[in-house]
């Protein structure tokens, strides 16, 4: 991904990328329902009123058919990291880019969805492999974006370090927000444990945040 603006979708590859996040969600909160041992892929079409053979084309697997919804917060994050000032982010900009792409005012229903999505993994190899990949195309995306803002002869070693702390701090706030019954903004949210993880990485394994 690039700093730098990208090609507008044409009409229809925004209305091909509607229906996979629609398919998406409609899977993920079957599987938050009812676990994804009990879903098939024909429940999950018919819930999103499409026939079996165009899910199929949207999505191999059933697990698979939920990956749209987890890249979308990734990528909504790599936005606001790229749309800052061409430089490296400080530490107070990473969390103020946290803060934007972890709230979730207009749509608070996905964050839930993906707590419910969180759960299910726990029974499902292949929904967690998906999270975990999902994650770590972000980490790699976020390092090509600091490098593209880090201008001429950027640090790469520096550059993965922010990479890897900045990722790993949201993944394991979502997770560990996942774990229990914490609200979706203010104390105690994603947004909120992501910059208390953050802040602890950057002061030093075992600091308080």
């Amino acid at each position: 991904m690039s700093a730098h603006p990208t090609r507008r979708p044409s009409l229809a590859e925004r209305r091909k990328a509607e229906t996979r996040l629609d398919i998406a969600r409609t899977a993920a909160r079957l599987f938050a329902e009812h676990g994804t041992a009990d879903v098939t892929a024909e429940q999950i079409a018919a819930e999103a009123g499409i026939g079996l053979r165009t899910f199929y084309r949207y999505s191999r697997t059933k697990e698979e058919a939920v990956e749209p919804l987890l890249a979308t917060g990734a990528q909504r994050w790599l936005g606001v990291v790229a749309s800052g000032p061409h430089r490296l982010p400080t530490l107070a900009e990473l969390e103020q880019a946290i803060q934007a792409a972890l709230t979730f005012e207009g749509a608070p229903e996905d964050l839930e969805t993906t707590r419910g999505l969180i759960h299910a993994m726990s029974d499902d190899p292949a929904l967690r492999a998906i999270w975990h990949r999902i994650n770590m195309e972000s980490e790699r995306d976020l390092y090509r974006v600091l490098t593209d803002l880090a201008g001429p002869d950027p640090d790469p070693l520096r550059l993965r370090q922010i990479a890897t702390a900045t990722a790993g701090a949201i993944r394991i706030a979502v997770e560990q927000w996942a774990s229990g019954d914490g609200p979706t903004a203010g104390a105690g949210s994603p947004a909120d444990l992501a910059i208390r993880c953050l802040r602890a990485f950057a002061n030093g394994i075992g600091a308080e945040s």
